[in-house]
């Protein structure tokens, strides 16, 4: 399904130090302020994307996860180290390319992306409450005053909320005290890994080569050394004389 903002045609993006992406600058500035806007990367959405799949047995709706995101594919690496993104409109969910997806938040309370979050909590609710024993049934105003106070919490302290955080939070929530069974869910790689994927991911997309430094060169010399040492040993016959 296309997306009604015509304007929204590109952006770019940076790695920021907790090894999220960060929009640096987008095509639609009317629209869209790039001050503190995130974007998921690839990996994240394909997490994301795990987490929504047991959610499939208590009603999850795939199109309004297919609404709630703009498209973007990796276009190239810019001087600055920033990642030129192109809008594209393929489905998010059934692109076999790698896409990065910004969540449709022109309209913060009524939007895609708002709907998907009520979505979501309504079915994380209804699925911790089918396989958890409470003693009264969690609701929907609990897990969302949680996740509230988490928010503000990192406000006061100067951290700009990521939506992959925010989806995650709601995605992996639990209650204090309490546990699920089956709660053996892959999470991320240390930040080393997740940084060096990241970076593989786009200088695969883009063919960019990565200069050599010394330490790639290793493989390289010893092979030089041991083609030199055959071509310059002596003969069996002379050996010893």
């Amino acid at each position: 399904m296309s997306k009604p903002t015509n304007k929204l045609t590109w952006c770019k993006a940076r790695l920021g130090e907790d090894m999220n992406w960060w929009i640096h600058e987008i095509s639609d500035s009317v629209h869209w302020d790039a001050d503190g806007l995130g974007i998921i990367d690839p990996r994240q959405f394909q997490y994301i994307i795990d987490l929504l799949e047991p959610l499939s047995d208590y009603g999850l709706q795939n199109e309004l996860v297919d609404d709630a995101f703009y498209s973007f594919g990796i276009d190239k690496v810019e001087k600055d180290k920033t990642v030129l993104l192109k809008r594209v409109q393929d489905s998010i969910l059934e692109s076999e390319d790698p896409l990065f997806a910004l969540p449709d938040v022109l309209d913060e309370e009524k939007g895609p992306y708002a709907d998907l979050l009520d979505h979501i909590t309504k079915l994380r609710v209804k699925m911790l409450n089918d396989l958890i024993d409470f003693s009264q049934n969690l609701t929907v105003e609990e897990l969302e005053e949680e996740i509230r106070e988490a928010q503000n919490a990192d406000f006061l302290e100067g951290r700009v909320s990521h939506f992959f955080s925010e989806l995650t939070a709601i995605l992996e929530y639990i209650p204090e005290g309490f546990e699920l069974d089956d709660d053996d869910e892959s999470k991320p790689k240390s930040e080393d890994e997740e940084l060096e994927k990241d970076l593989a991911d786009v200088d695969a997309v883009t063919d960019e080569k990565i200069e050599e430094d010394e330490t790639m060169k290793w493989d390289e010399e010893e092979e030089a050394d041991e083609d030199y040492e055959e071509t310059t040993a002596p003969p069996d016959d002379d050996k010893g004389k």
